[in-house]
């Protein structure tokens, strides 16, 4: 399935010079929005996973439809603030500042293994604070899966370089 025919492009979103690349309109895609979920599954059943972790806010969509299909639960990485009860924080980089991601405390372990999931992998400064976090509750991350790798910007190649592999389904070059 050519999923870039299921991406729309946005220029100029969120800023002049960007060209965003929307997933809504793969999700509202039922075929594709299968796809997607079916390709991760297959990938990940016998990964010996306990969770899969989303990043807030698509990441939360891909990763508990990802979730139930492998009949895991789920545990969602929010901006900070958000979570209830007791939480480990992290900082992390973005393009222009820095952000906070929580996860409650007790949510995860050394005994779990997990994938990380989000949309979209750009410069890594999420993926990168979200594996931070995930090793502060102890748990073990096999691998970040994303639909859509930015690779011009070098997030894949990063994450890669600090231990964090990437699975990512398609590839916006040039972008």
């Amino acid at each position: 399935m050519d999923l870039k025919q299921l991406i729309r492009t946005i220029p100029d979103f969120p800023k002049a010079g960007i060209q965003f690349r929307d997933i809504t309109s793969l999700l509202a895609d039922p075929i594709g929005f299968s796809y997607v979920i079916d390709q991760l599954a297959l990938r990940y059943k016998t990964q010996g996973l306990t969770h899969v972790a989303g990043i807030e806010s698509r990441g939360f969509i891909l990763g508990a439809a990802l979730a139930y299909k492998l009949g895991l639960g789920f545990v969602p990485l929010r901006k900070k603030g958000k979570l209830p009860g007791e939480t480990f924080s992290q900082e992390y980089k973005l393009e222009y500042g820095t952000d906070v991601l929580e996860v409650q405390k007790g949510a995860l372990s050394s005994k779990d293994s997990i994938v990380l999931v989000d949309d979209l992998m750009a410069t890594g400064g999420t993926a990168l604070g979200a594996m931070a976090l995930i090793h502060q509750c102890g748990a073990h991350i096999i691998e970040c899966a994303v639909v859509i790798d930015l690779p011009d910007l070098g997030g894949a190649k990063l994450c890669a370089e600090k231990g964090l592999r990437v699975h990512s389904m398609v590839a916006f070059e040039g972008d």
